[in-house]
């Protein structure tokens, strides 16, 4: 139940951006909203048992990678402040989608953007659940990348590229930013 908060967004981020020829722009928006509100749902079963039982969860995966004796594992950490996250996370991203269901209905390009939106969703999760600085910066790192692709989503239009690129910049300084503070508490 835990990896599947975490794989549903990824699925339809999959499904949605390879598929989205074929599945079109109402079946895009109908995966991609269905799987976030379904890991809603799951975000509200773990509630209870992680928050409210006071039973938190450590899933270590497998080794990421080892550097002079110190193991750094891809895990996940299921806390009583993650599982309040994942319910915020969660809600506010199944509100979106439904939102820009009936917002943006009529583009052509709608499975892109039901994709990088669902991208997104998937790389706040990683950075929510991630039980060690490696992975919290990974998905600091995928959520930058992904509001570029959604600030940037027109492409052709000279304000979006001037805002993506503004909203890229202002990311790296943030990233700078708390790249020292992870070395410095190392």
């Amino acid at each position: 139940m835990y990896l599947l908060l975490l794989v549903l967004p990824l699925v339809g981020t999959v499904l949605a951006g390879f598929g989205g020829r074929w599945l079109g722009g109402a079946g895009a928006a109908r995966i991609t909203t269905s799987g976030i509100a379904l890991t809603f749902l799951l975000a509200c079963a773990v509630f209870p048992e992680v928050a409210l039982a006071h039973s938190p969860t450590l899933l270590r995966l497998t080794p990421w990678r080892t550097l002079e004796g110190v193991g750094i594992y891809w895990g996940f950490l299921f806390d009583p402040l993650t599982a309040v996250m994942l319910i915020v996370v969660t809600s506010v991203s199944s509100l979106v989608h439904l939102y820009s269901t009936s917002y943006r209905s009529e583009d052509p390009h709608l499975p892109r953007f039901r994709a990088s939106l669902s991208f997104f969703t998937f790389f706040r999760l990683i950075l929510v659940t991630a039980d060690n600085f490696v992975q919290r910066f990974v998905g600091w790192e995928g959520v930058g990348l992904c509001s570029y692709l959604l600030i940037n989503f027109w492409f052709a239009r000279i304000q979006a590229n001037k805002a993506a690129i503004k909203a890229r910049v202002l990311n790296r300084v943030g990233d700078r930013g708390l790249a020292r503070s992870r070395f410095g508490i190392y």
